[in-house]
């Protein structure tokens, strides 16, 4: 394993110490032409919508339910990006994202819970998002359907500056948080506070229809239930820039949140036989109190230099999560009167990763530009289960088959090489990155170790064509990768209900991507459209499996099950219908097809579906900003089913008291039209699951800022500081 770190980090930084040691060119007269990949192709001042050769930059500083919100809320506005009520997202139809926070992965999006972070995180905190279908090699192969780069909001102006939010909203929810921020001729540092308590109810319905093919008889069930939770989030952050010399930068930056997330749930079981006569009723109550505790120090260094453009950096990063869980269920029997049941599982979960990076940018006197890379990551993920069974609580006694101990450990070694060229009105970007991950698994109870690993190479190919000023066209190919979340490894059953277990599955494979993009942009202020078409081959797909085990009682895996197609064309326009009016629209429409027919799964099925989100901004004065926006999920196809479409309307309100304060008023899914309905159905099993979440709500907020001024350089490069983003 160590003489793969030593040989990965060689072919790194060995190309880039001879590459030391020629002169380095003076900065050239021209600028570089128009579409490199670290340009910002803009006109006049830099509009909502920013692109380059490999990725997208969206504003979300405009969006009213973003700054009332969370980032699930700002993600539902953003082209190409779905979120649904649980705070899981997709891109293009794909659920196999990686999310990023300025360039880096953070342990808050990966594994359960993932979805929480998501919806408890204030939006308010970011400025845009880089929205990245088709990355180069410079960014991580993990994420086959492309990567999410939050970029978070930096101090700005002269001095010292400072602002402060808060919202209130119906079903007791508030939000508030605070910032402040120093920027000195060398020193410059960014701080901020937050918190967030959001209470939900979750009405939920669960029908399944299940076939004997020994005796062809269907038995059915049906769970009713409701689940009440409470939200509550706080952290902060601070981060440092200084100034050794005028080539010479130090960053540091500490991130810590803690999440506490606490639902009880009451369902009504109702089972039949095959005549349509209750066999058994029972009542279950569920107690689940989760705690998710997350810190990350990053240190960095980046040096410029001989020649503009020309410069080095490293970073090495420290996380921590830990996820705490305890899930306590009662279950009584009403038909037949059985005794009472209780279970009680205790869940610790301690996640830590230690990352080292570095890159090597250099240019060149005719516009190309050569960049290089290393990445060593080491994740050590240990999960330990406790669980207790009685007909009650005082009665429960320690259950083994509920009790297991697992431990994950991976190091992951990956470098890459980019280079780009402009000829005449046309850049080409290549690239070509190289990871290997071994992974060790241990199932301690189960006394069971596995080894899972994989060492490939990810090429990416970009091409942009300037036609003209106004406009230009682009292509792209890149290879990517999905690999499991820890939990998906671990073999031993967890209890979710009575008659539901999830199971982990050590034999998974990364699911392989190959991705081609054609792309065109016109803009000509004050419009921008841009137009993708797109495909994607997928093999190996991650998908849940559901299975009868016998008894009614269910589980849960995952597998690599199938192989799927998807194509589609991408709409994107913005601009203005008048001087006080301006619009945000996309739409896509797209085909997706899963052959499962390999795996003992439904045969080979597809879909054709439409998904698009708009918003309408009316300046209606000076001080007041009324907006509309709303989206439309599409339908999506599982393993053994489909997600059924789903959407929202919002409104919002802004009035400007002055310079300093202003007032917000939103009201979001005004129609209650947004659930999550999934389909199951295979030769045995039919499944119907509905869940919604109140998000129908109104929320008034208030907004304070002080500071201004000439804005103080931030960074170096289109992604806000975080050269060469890799998770």
């Amino acid at each position: 394993m160590h003489h793969r770190l030593i040989w990965l980090a060689a072919v790194a930084m060995v190309p880039a110490q001879a590459m030391a040691q020629v002169p380095a060119p003076q900065k050239p007269e021209a600028k570089p032409p128009a579409g490199t990949v670290g340009e910002i192709v803009v006109t006049g001042q830099a509009p909502a919508v920013q692109t380059s050769i490999d990725r997208r930059s969206y504003s979300v500083a405009s969006d009213l339910q973003a700054q009332s919100g969370s980032i699930g809320d700002a993600l539902r506005n953003v082209p190409s990006v779905e979120v649904d009520v649980n705070g899981n997202v997709a891109l293009r139809g794909d659920p196999n994202v990686t999310i990023l926070i300025d360039g880096k992965p953070s342990g808050q999006f990966r594994g359960e819970g993932k979805g929480q972070a998501l919806q408890a995180l204030p939006a308010e905190r970011i400025d845009r998002v880089e929205v990245i279908t088709n990355p180069s090699a410079e960014f991580s192969a993990d994420g086959t359907a492309g990567v999410i780069n939050l970029i978070t909001k930096k101090a700005k102006g002269v001095g010292q500056t400072a602002s402060a939010r808060l919202t209130v909203g119906t079903s007791e929810r508030v939000f508030a948080n605070a910032s402040t921020g120093y920027n000195g001729e060398k020193l410059s540092i960014t701080a901020d506070a937050f918190l967030r308590h959001d209470p939900q109810k979750q009405p939920s319905h669960d029908v399944r229809t299940q076939f004997d093919p020994s005796t062809g008889a269907l038995s059915g069930s049906r769970i009713d239930g409701v689940n009440h939770a409470v939200l509550d989030l706080v952290g902060g952050r601070v981060s440092a820039d200084y100034d050794l010399d005028a080539d010479t930068r130090l960053n540091a930056e500490l991130r810590v949140q803690r999440l506490r997330f606490d639902i009880d749930i009451l369902n009504q079981t109702r089972r039949e036989d095959a005549s349509g006569a209750l066999v058994q009723v029972y009542d279950r109550s569920v107690s689940a109190d989760q705690r998710r505790f997350n810190r990350e120090l990053t240190a960095g260094l980046r040096r410029k230099l001989d020649g503009e453009g020309h410069e080095v950096s490293v970073s090495l990063s420290y996380e921590a999560t830990d996820f705490d869980r305890r899930r306590t269920g009662a279950t009584v029997g009403r038909l037949p009167v059985l005794p009472g049941a209780f279970d009680d599982q205790l869940t610790y979960n301690d996640y830590q990763q230690v990352q080292l990076k570095g890159d090597y940018v250099r240019p060149f006197a005719d516009g190309s530009k050569l960049k290089l890379g290393f990445d060593l990551q080491r994740d050590d993920n240990s999960q330990n289960n406790r669980g207790f069974r009685g007909p009650s609580a005082p009665a429960s006694i320690p259950d083994p088959a509920l009790s297991s101990e697992f431990k994950f450990e991976q190091l992951l070694s990956q470098a890459y090489v980019t280079y780009e060229r402009p000829i005449g009105e046309v850049t080409v970007l290549a690239g070509l990155r190289l990871e290997d991950a071994r992974i060790d698994l241990t199932q301690v109870t189960l006394g069971r170790g596995d080894d899972n690993n994989d060492l490939r190479a990810y090429p990416s190919l970009h091409m942009s064509w300037k036609a003209s000023d106004a406009q230009t066209f682009t292509a792209s190919y890149s290879q990517r990768v999905q690999r499991p979340d820890p939990d998906f490894y671990n073999p031993f059953p967890f209890l979710i209900d009575p008659v539901t277990y999830r199971t982990g599955n050590p034999d998974l494979k990364p699911q392989q991507t190959r991705s081609y993009e054609l792309g065109w942009q016109y803009r000509k202020s004050p419009a921008n459209y841009l137009a993708t078409l797109y495909y994607r081959e997928n093999d190996k797909v991650l998908s849940d499996v559901t299975r009868d085990i016998g008894g009614g009682v269910f589980e849960i895996t995952r597998e690599n099950v199938a192989q799927t197609r998807a194509g589609g064309l991408e709409l994107v326009a913005n601009g203005r219908l008048s001087a006080k009016l301006t619009y945000n629209v996309s739409g896509n429409l797209y085909w997706n097809e899963l052959d499962g027919s390999a795996q003992g799964l439904a045969h080979k099925r597809s879909t054709v579906t439409v998904a698009g989100r708009a918003s309408l901004s009316w300046q209606v004065t000076p001080d007041d900003l009324i907006q509309v926006n709303g989206f439309a999920n599409a339908r999506r196809l599982t393993a053994q089913g489909y997600i059924k479409p789903a959407g929202m309307l919002n409104i919002g309100y802004r009035h400007k008291f002055n310079d300093r304060i202003s007032g917000l008023v939103t009201f979001q899914d005004v129609l209650d039209t947004f659930t999550l309905e999934e389909v199951v159905y295979t030769p045995i099993l039919q499944r119907r699951i509905r869940q919604t979440i109140d998000t129908r709500g109104v929320q008034i907020g208030i907004v304070w800022t002080l500071g201004g001024g000439k804005p103080r350089d931030q960074g170096f490069d289109f992604g806000g500081g975080a050269s060469g983003p890799t998770p």
